[in-house]
């Protein structure tokens, strides 16, 4: 499966839990928006599954 990642935007996170600063390691995207349209349950589930550095990066520049 091929995403561009630097083409996702309005990206939302479930799981964060302060507790787990800086790490967010239960920090998951839940949804996205890509070039044109929501990604998938099985895209999601890739990036969360393949992607962790963006997951965290990205989940960590949500709440700051």
């Amino acid at each position: 499966m091929k995403i561009d990642l630097k083409k996702l935007t309005d990206l939302e996170f479930d799981g964060i839990d302060m507790n787990d600063y800086p790490d967010f390691v239960d920090a998951f995207l839940s949804n996205a928006y890509y070039i044109d349209r929501d990604l998938t349950d099985e895209e999601l589930d890739y990036i969360n599954d393949n992607e962790y550095e963006f997951v965290n990066e990205n989940a960590y520049d949500s709440l700051f």
